[in-house]
């Protein structure tokens, strides 16, 4: 895959203004793909799109294949007729700046089921082919996520693995059972995915009519409770309880001493060799129909894993096991053709991973606050001068600070390295324009800045700190007021001043 020299930014759906306490895939969201416009980006990325559970990361998803119910246009759905304007009456107190999740559970869930009502005893009836053709054509993920989710509601929220045995495991008597017992949820819920994919198709048509395309992003791994894992145990590695015996992680790093205990389950390579790697195959059928190109995160997982014996507290006792990346990715370019797939190559990379990046072409990843720590730091890959041209250089990424926020925390030495790089000794409010400009100016084909750069803003706006969970994560917004014109004028001009 080729991507010409070009530029865009990140932001994630839910930090979009709106009246109803997130983000939606609205009037919003338009206007986000008008300021790109007007701006002179190519590109808008987000993070993974799908249905998000405890801790509200979009990297732990209920399914790789669903969308998020949270991102649905509420003000669409009065206009279909789904909701009525009594619906929205008392509603609560929403934050416009901060996502409250536990508040977006109760409220919009009761409004989404209301949706379904109103759909259910023969109202907007003009949906009813489409919705349909929907249930039939995604019938392959949408009827064991349909199942997995009104399953998980009969036992009040518990993972799947703490089900009764026959469910928990699949019996066929049990499963059909619950499919009769459970029709009014199910197609709830796949009423609910229906709302969720005809929105976000006309928004990313609108999107391309404004000459912007959508990069996604895939999770390697999938959530320990999900309907992925349920409907597919064998090609993960449990036992007969439903219990992992080994789970992902990555070992200590950057971001934390004693590594990273994500706890999903880890993939059985040759159980999904010996399906030829459908489930695979479909995943990525499922997101190249939803977004133009694919960031894969973690993606040296493909040339090998860090391997966590479960149960454990913390990911230092692990070891790297060899994945089976190139046959995979080999039978999903001969199904699907091209890959449009951007590599996270961040972390410790070893030259197996560099191989299978470069053996199918992917650009690989560069941020530039990791550019200039330590001493000797003239041999930092991510330096401006190291980049290369088949490679997407961010300012920094979701999991970082936000570049003001960096600069203000930046240790002496790192504040000494950069002014010697740049022969330039920056104010706090003006570091975020100058790391900006550098990413454009670089010879990496795609820069791509996050949107907290652009309104140069603090570590208030940071949008995860990895390792950690709490209210503080995943929940930032920015006002419709933030997204100035003279912020767009700046942008346009430096992408054109930078042949992006």
């Amino acid at each position: 895959m080729t991507i010409t020299r070009s530029s865009g930014v990140l932001l994630h759906p839910t930090s979009l203004p709106g009246p109803y306490g997130i983000g939606e895939l609205g009037a919003h969201a338009r206007a986000f793909v008008d300021w790109l416009s007007r701006a002179g980006q190519k590109y808008w990325q987000v993070m993974p799109l799908g249905p998000t559970g405890y801790g509200d990361s979009p990297y732990q998803a209920f399914s790789a294949f669903a969308g998020n119910p949270y991102l649905i246009d509420l003000t669409a759905l009065r206009e279909h007729g789904l909701l009525q304007d009594t619906d929205f009456n008392a509603l609560p107190e929403f934050n416009p700046d901060k996502v409250d999740f536990g508040q977006q559970y109760v409220w919009r869930n009761q409004m989404l089921g209301r949706a379904y009502a109103h759909y259910a005893f023969g109202g907007a009836q003009h949906l009813k082919a489409d919705f349909e053709a929907f249930k039939q054509q995604e019938a392959a993920w949408l009827d064991d996520y349909a199942l997995f989710m009104a399953l998980k509601d009969a036992h009040g929220g518990l993972p799947w693995n703490a089900w009764e045995a026959a469910t928990r495991d699949r019996h066929p008597d049990a499963l059909a059972a619950a499919r009769e017992q459970l029709t009014g949820t199910t197609e709830r819920v796949k009423f609910i995915q229906f709302l969720f994919f005809r929105q976000w198709t006309v928004l990313r048509r609108y999107a391309a009519e404004k000459g912007i395309q959508i990069i996604g992003d895939i999770p390697i791994f999938v959530a320990m409770d999900s309907s992925d894992v349920w409907a597919n145990r064998e090609q993960f590695y449990f036992d007969d309880q439903g219990q992992p015996t080994v789970v992902a992680g990555v070992p200590p790093d950057y971001f934390s001493e004693t590594g990273q205990l994500w706890g999903n389950p880890l993939y059985n390579w040759q159980a999904m060799q010996d399906t030829g790697f459908q489930w695979w195959i479909e995943r990525f059928r499922g997101s190249l129909n939803l977004f133009d190109l694919i960031r894969i995160d973690h993606f040296r997982g493909f040339a090998a894993s860090w391997e966590i014996p479960f149960p454990a507290d913390t990911a230092i006792h692990g070891q790297w096991v060899p994945a089976m990346g190139h046959e995979m990715f080999t039978a999903v370019r001969e199904a699907l053709g091209v890959l449009p797939i951007i590599a996270e190559d961040l972390g410790v990379i070893t030259p197996d991973v560099e191989k299978l990046r470069d053996d199918f072409g992917f650009p690989g990843m560069a941020v530039l606050q990791f550019a200039f720590g330590g001493g000797d730091f003239s041999v930092n890959d991510f330096l401006p001068h190291n980049l290369r041209e088949n490679q997407v250089v961010y300012s920094g990424t979701h999991d970082n600070d936000t570049t003001r926020g960096w600069w203000a925390h930046a240790s002496e030495q790192e504040k000494h390295n950069f002014r010697v790089y740049t022969s330039s000794d920056p104010a706090e409010d003006t570091f975020a324009a100058q790391l900006t400009r550098m990413a454009f100016e670089s010879r990496a084909a795609l820069a791509v800045v996050p949107l907290q750069d652009l309104l140069n803003l603090g570590t208030d706006a940071r949008m995860n700190l990895p390792g950690t969970t709490g209210d503080h994560n995943w929940t930032w917004r920015y006002r419709a007021a933030d997204l100035r014109p003279d912020v767009a004028t700046t942008l346009r001009e430096l992408t054109e001043a930078t042949g992006r």
